[in-house]
């Protein structure tokens, strides 16, 4: 029996604005969920039962929310940073590793912190992450952001090697390679909005 599948494609005026939205319908779902991906689709998926009426109704609730995203979307500088699936990750996963690891190993000669091990995730909300153990954890989409905001993120996790929080030496240990590190984290949080 399948879980999911698309009704139709539909559309709403909201705003003046024609919407264009791809309908779901999921025997998973519990609640009304919408998604506006970085190519620019609106996708909502609703429980199978439930009247089709109080989709337009919901999204005309979510009017200010939709209009906004779609503007972020249509500024992407890199659709490919918008794009949230498991073949999109495994056709850039090798490529995004090997840039990865060359930046650390490049930007690491100034600090010579240990670590153990690199991976390479398909996260939704999160660039990188370091463990109390030494690993570090990156994610793919970092092969499309401009180079100097990769740096950025390869080097706010190096210094959580040393040190395991966002204190002052914290931020002293990330200003020694990055002194402009506020206004790339800035950037970056302006261009985290493509993780949808």
């Amino acid at each position: 029996m399948k879980t999911e599948k698309i009704i139709e494609n539909r559309e709403i005026l909201i705003n003046n604005q024609k919407i264009n939205y791809e309908l779901r319908s999921s025997r998973r779902a519990r609640f009304l969920r919408l998604a506006i991906y970085g190519d620019g689709r609106v996708v909502v998926t609703k429980p199978w039962r439930l009247n089709e009426s109080l989709v337009e109704h919901f999204l005309r609730q979510k009017a200010g929310w939709i209009i906004k995203k779609i503007g972020t979307v249509s500024k992407l500088e890199n659709p490919n940073l918008g794009r949230n699936n498991k073949i999109h990750f495994l056709e850039n996963k090798a490529a995004a590793f090997n840039l990865i690891k060359e930046k650390i190993i490049f930007l690491n000669e100034g600090y010579g912190f240990k670590y153990n091990r690199i991976s390479v995730r398909n996260q939704l909300t999160r660039w990188g992450s370091c463990s109390r153990r030494g690993n570090l954890n990156f994610n793919y989409k970092i092969l499309f952001l401009k180079p100097e905001l990769a740096d950025y993120i390869i080097v706010h996790e190096l210094c959580h090697l040393k040190e395991f929080n966002h204190s002052k030496k914290f931020w002293a240990q990330v200003g020694k390679t990055i002194p402009d590190h506020k206004e790339r984290r800035r950037e970056l949080k302006e261009t985290r909005l493509s993780l949808f």
